[in-house]
Parts: structure tokens; sequence; C-alpha cells
């Protein structure tokens, strides 16, 4: 009989939590629809190309078009797929009982192995790194003059600085900013720049200044772009 009583609390206990994995489960599942669509458009796009029903510019940029979408949807996804949103809940769903058991007992704490990044979330990682080839190769073939190019360029570095890779970023934003100055891409690709290279270097002090010097007084980042011309120099860059 005690055995039923842990059992009925326990699940009363994590009743709301399975609530809450079951509502991300099926908003995740709303994006698998637009997903595919995106998949079949590129596949499309591929066999328009083979045929000869359309220029390689106007594939070049269609796919570079279908890939930004793609990634938007793909991003979302993997946004909701990290290990620190989901895995805390699941193990708290087969901790909580364990738990109650063990204090039941009165025995040790034995060595559980800590759980890994869902299957999910590789998945994800990898076809989004899939997708960054696919919008690199498709910037290469463009013209990085054209305000699709610079687009693109710029969607490139959001991506790499989402997942966490500054220099590549930066890499994007510069190229960018060749074509199109903007104040605000700037300072975001001499920050970006700043953390790649753990401190600011005379190239990202230069960015810092050139953003500066044309950036509103009321600039949201001047502020932070000022302290960091302060900051002492690092060798190279």
């Amino acid at each position: 009989m005690i055995w039923l009583a842990i059992l009925l609390l326990a699940a009363a206990a994590l009743a709301p939590l399975a609530l809450v994995l079951r509502h991300r489960a099926d908003a995740r599942g709303g994006r698998d629809p637009a997903l595919a669509l995106h998949r079949a458009q590129l596949a499309d796009l591929e066999r328009d190309l083979a045929d000869g029903r359309i220029l390689p510019e106007e594939h070049a940029a269609a796919r570079l078009e279908v890939q930004r979408r793609l990634l938007h949807a793909a991003d979302g996804q993997d946004l909701e797929a990290q290990p620190g949103s989901r895995v805390p809940l699941l193990a708290a769903l087969g901790a909580v009982p364990v738990l109650a058991l063990m204090l039941y007992l009165v025995a040790g704490v034995p060595a559980l192995p800590s759980p890994g990044p869902p299957a999910a979330a590789q998945r994800a990682a990898a076809e989004q790194a899939i997708l960054i080839g696919q919008l690199r190769e498709a910037l290469a073939a463009m013209d990085p003059a054209t305000d699709r190019a610079v687009q693109g360029l710029i969607l490139l570095g959001n991506v790499e600085e989402a997942r966490g890779n500054n220099a590549a970023a930066a890499e994007a934003w510069r190229i960018a900013l060749r074509t199109r100055f903007d104040a605000t891409l700037a300072a975001r690709a001499a920050e970006a720049a700043v953390r790649a290279e753990g401190g600011v270097s005379e190239a990202s002090a230069a960015l810092f200044r050139r953003a500066l010097d044309v950036a509103p007084p009321d600039a949201p980042w001047r502020t932070a772009a000022e302290q960091r011309l302060t900051a002492p120099r690092i060798p190279g860059g």
C-alpha cells in the first residue's frame, strides 16, 4: 500500500511538469511542415536549374531566400531543443520518484550518469551546419556588392553569433560593411571580434571609432563602444 501511495504522490507532483513538456513538443511539431516545405522548394530549384528553366543567377538568388527562411525555422527548432531547456525537465521527471524511493529506504545515493544532449538537439545542430554551408556557397556565387548579398552576409553573421562562433560572425559582417556601412552593424562586428580575440585589437578599435563617428548621439551602444576604446590593446589585428 505504501508503494501505491508513493507512486500516486510522485505522479501528482510531476503532472504540471509533464504538461509543460507536452506543450513544448506540440509547439515544435508545428514547425515541421514549414521545414518540409522549404526543403521541397530547394529540391524544385535544383531540378529547375538542371532542366535549364532558370538561369544560374536566378537560381542562386532564389536558393538564398529559401535558405534564409529555412535557417530561421531550423534556428527556432534548435533553440527549443537545447540541453538547457528540456533535459532538466526530463531529468526531474525521472529523478523525483527515484529520490523519494531512496529517502524511504534510507539508502546511499548511487552514482547516476549525467544525461547527454538529446538526439533532437544534435540533429538540429547538424542540419543547421549544412544550411550554413549551403548559404556560404550561395553567397560565394553572388556579387558581394548587391543588396541581396549584403542581406545574406548579415544573416550569416547573425546565425554564427547565435552559435557562439564570434570570429565567423565578425568576418561576415565586415564583408557586408564594405558594401554598405552601418554604424550599428559595425559596432556589432567590432564587439564580436573582441569576444573572439579576447580583447580589443587595433582593427576592432578602428571599427569602433568609425561607428562612433557616424552614429547618432543617443545610440544605445555608444557608451559601451567608448569604454572599449579605453581598454588596452592586444597584440595583432
